[in-house]
């Protein structure tokens, strides 16, 4: 197929808020990417609109509301005859995929993990059972039996962690053949850029942000007001947490206490602009899965982190991380107090951010390799589908089963 004939659908589970959240910031990229090949790209989604989405009017993009458990997707597909469809998540996958096999055959089949949920959820809960994650844990997942016959079932997906990759091959014995990784892709920090940043002695206090409905960050928020921050607190009186997140609630406000310097912010309404003023990034993740968006906006603000292993996994490969990486509560806090009153350390750490965005993630090295991966596989999707009888298999029971519940819950709801 000629480059420019190539028409992408991409099916969301949200429209794209790319300030909201790593999985919109993930989207956004992608959608770049595909608009710089000048191909055409449609978007399609369930959801309703949403105050904080993509201004769709500034793309050049189709935006479409769909149905789910709807034959009117069937009528929608049919029309487009996309040579690439991408979905978002696994559950859409789910949803969608096997309309999409069926009334759209040929085209490439793509799905964006985003992150491995089972990964996620196995480490969450050996942390409610206050004991050790061991690999072995998400082979017991429920959600795993289906995020992986997700993958399998696609043409190829997409891996945003290197440690999840050997995962998949690992654990899941999955084949290579089918599996792309690429973290984000970002522009590189140029030295005109950090002449811009403030001074180590013209920021102050510690920041962390993030969406909080994302369990893994509602954790941290909760785990820094209890455990880690009154270590802080005690060791640097004078400094102030600042807790930024979009979708606050009740139970989020309430941690707002301003004798002990803990402050809930709300949504950042420029979240760049609050973290390149801030000296020190607190994102101590107790489980979670993926790239974390806040530890690469600091990266890209100049701020240095103190995060854990599981906050800094899959995030810069070989390179130093931009600041310390702690596991225990007073190792933590130690380190946050040790960062945030040493310059040497901290400029250093700053530097280290910077080698890692212009290497780890370079968007045009990235870009090329996906963009190249994807022809490649669809030059020969015939024989790649053949090669993957698992997942054939898969789709053929799926088409089966999720069809005809698709098709009950369409007739219920008409009838309701």
């Amino acid at each position: 197929m000629n480059s420019a004939e190539q028409h992408v659908l991409f099916i969301g589970s949200v429209w794209p808020e790319p300030a909201s959240s790593a999985g919109g910031s993930r989207t956004v990229q992608l959608m770049e990417l595909i608009i710089a090949q000048g191909w055409k790209l449609t978007f399609a989604s369930t959801a309703a609109d949403s105050e904080h989405m993509i201004d769709f009017s500034k793309w050049p993009v189709s935006k479409v509301s769909i149905l789910l458990n709807d034959s009117s997707f069937d009528e929608f597909i049919s029309a487009l005859q996309p040579s690439i469809v991408v979905f978002d998540k696994f559950m859409i996958e789910e949803q969608f995929g096997w309309r999409v096999a069926a009334h759209c055959p040929n085209a490439l089949r793509i799905l964006d993990t985003i992150d491995l949920h089972c990964l996620r959820m196995a480490r969450q809960k050996a942390l409610k059972e206050n004991r050790l994650f061991e690999e072995t844990d998400v082979l017991k997942e429920e959600m795993a039996k289906r995020e992986i016959a997700s993958i399998l079932r696609s043409d190829i997906s997409l891996i945003i962690s290197d440690v999840e990759m050997q995962l998949l091959s690992t654990r899941f014995q999955i084949r290579n053949e089918i599996l792309h990784y690429i973290p984000f892709l970002l522009n590189p920090i140029s030295t005109e850029a950090t002449n811009k940043w403030l001074t180590f002695e013209q920021r102050e206090h510690f920041i962390t942000i993030g969406n909080f409905v994302h369990e893994p960050n509602w954790n941290a928020v909760l785990y820094l007001k209890q455990e880690v921050w009154p270590l802080i607190r005690k060791a640097l009186p004078q400094a102030e947490l600042h807790v930024y997140g979009s979708y606050s609630s009740q139970k989020v406000e309430a941690l707002h206490a301003v004798k002990e310097g803990f402050y809930i912010k709300g949504r950042a309404e420029d979240a760049q602009a609050v973290v390149a003023k801030a000296r020190i990034c607190l994102a101590p993740l107790r489980f979670g899965a993926g790239i974390k968006g806040k530890l690469v906006e600091a990266m890209q603000c100049g701020t240095p982190s103190i995060t854990t292993a599981i906050g800094a996994e899959g995030m810069h490969g070989s390179f130093p991380w931009n600041g310390i990486v702690a596991n225990e509560t007073t190792a933590i806090a130690k380190a946050a107090t040790q960062l945030y009153t040493d310059k040497d350390a901290w400029v250093k750490s700053q530097e280290n951010g910077v080698g890692i965005i212009n290497s780890f993630y370079a968007k045009e090295r990235l870009g090329n390799l996906l963009i190249e991966r994807i022809k490649e596989v669809q030059n020969k999707l015939e024989k790649h589908r053949v090669a993957n009888f698992i997942g054939a298999m898969l789709m053929h029971h799926s088409m089966m089963s999720t069809k005809y519940l698709s098709k009950w819950i369409e007739e219920k709801n008409r009838k309701l």
